[in-house]
Parts: structure tokens; C-alpha cells; sequence
């Protein structure tokens, strides 16, 4: 049977210490991803929505990387939105990040996200490179 390992990185000891947050859980060779926000290390928003979404972005590849992996290693990605006129703008900052091997993908309209104004969530699931 597969362990559990979950990943923490250094830059988001705040949020797992504060909310028992656990940014992603390895089992095997499958990352298990929560859902990533425009938020920096101290837990402030990010204000502007590209920014924001830039920010989503930049804290799934601080989890990625701790987990041995890639943006080319993610194979599902779901996605929620406020405001889902903004989904062009999300997929200009997307494609800064996820240049070849895209992965399945679904985007979802919400009303709200964990902490005032938030936009965007990025939750994914990853495979571990041989």
C-alpha cells in the first residue's frame, strides 16, 4: 500500500500553521493539490486580478516543486471563478505557466472563494516524473 506524504513547503508554513492547512498530499506517484489563491506568504490578497491570478499560479509552482514536480507534470486542473468574464485573462496567465502537456481542465463559476476577495482557485492533481 501506497504511504502518505504530505508536502508542506517553507513558504507556506503560516497557513498550515494557522489553518491546518496541507497545500498537497502525495500517495505514490499522484500529487494531490489543494486549491491555490492570490494570496502571499502572510496570507494577505493580492489586489488586481492579474496579479491575483499570477500569484495562484506562482504558489501552485512553490507546491509543485516541492513535490518533485512541474507544471508539465499536471495532469488535471479545476479551476474556480468569481467572475467568469475574467476566464481570458486567466487562460493569458495560464499560458505563462503551462507552455506544453496541458492538462485536463475545468473551470467553474462560484459566487465566493475561503477569504474575501479572492477570484480565482487553482486545486490540481500532478504526477511525480520517473
Amino acid at each position: 500500500m501506497a504511504k502518505r506524504i504530505n508536502i508542506i513547503p517553507d513558504e507556506m508554513r503560516v497557513i498550515h500553521e494557522r489553518f491546518n492547512y496541507i497545500p498537497a498530499v502525495r500517495v505514490g506517484d499522484v500529487v494531490h493539490i489543494a486549491g491555490q489563491v492570490g494570496r502571499d506568504g502572510d496570507l494577505n490578497v493580492v489586489e488586481g486580478k492579474e496579479a491575483q491570478i499570477t500569484q495562484a499560479f506562482e504558489n501552485l509552482g512553490i507546491v509543485l516543486r516541492a513535490a518533485g514536480c512541474g507544471f508539465e507534470d499536471v495532469v488535471d486542473m479545476i479551476t474556480y471563478h468569481t467572475d467568469m468574464r475574467d476566464l481570458q485573462l486567466f487562460m493569458q496567465v495560464k499560458d505563462r505557466y503551462m507552455v506544453k502537456d496541458f492538462p485536463a481542465w475545468t473551470g467553474i463559476g462560484t459566487t465566493a472563494l475561503a477569504m474575501p476577495g479572492l477570484e480565482v482557485e487553482i486545486k490540481a492533481t500532478a504526477i511525480v516524473p520517473d
